[in-house]
């Protein structure tokens, strides 16, 4: 029997994208700087309470190398850094409204969790 394999990246072809704009943290980030623009490290803490400053600082240099996200460096006393959504970053709002509007789901979603826990996970 001969085995075929697929690469996940031809079986789904939004898998990559998927990898890249829905890894935790990655979401809130992008939305927190669309919505409010510019902003520094201790504005995004702020926005975003959960978030450690330890992972913020990994998913804001991972955004980042990926172009989704400028830091931009002032040389002051004391240095500042910015941080602002990219175009490419800014190409997503499509997709981040077609999830927000696709949201009105989200009870029904949960009625169907409650409905297959009452029923004990199985039919």
């Amino acid at each position: 029997m001969i085995e075929h394999t697929t690469n996940p990246e031809l079986a789904c072809p939004i898998a990559p994208v998927v990898d890249i704009v829905f890894s935790r943290w990655t979401t809130p980030i992008l939305w927190a700087l669309h919505e409010y623009g510019r902003q520094r490290f201790v504005e995004l803490e702020r926005r975003i309470a959960t978030i450690t400053p330890k992972v913020l600082t990994q998913r804001l240099r991972r955004l980042e190398r990926d172009g989704l996200v400028v830091r931009t460096y002032h040389a002051e006393v004391p240095p500042r850094v910015e941080y602002e959504i990219s175009e490419l970053g800014r190409s997503l709002a499509p997709l981040f409204a077609a999830l927000s509007e696709w949201s009105v789901n989200l009870p029904e979603v949960e009625r169907a969790r409650v409905d297959y826990d009452a029923r004990g996970g199985r039919r």
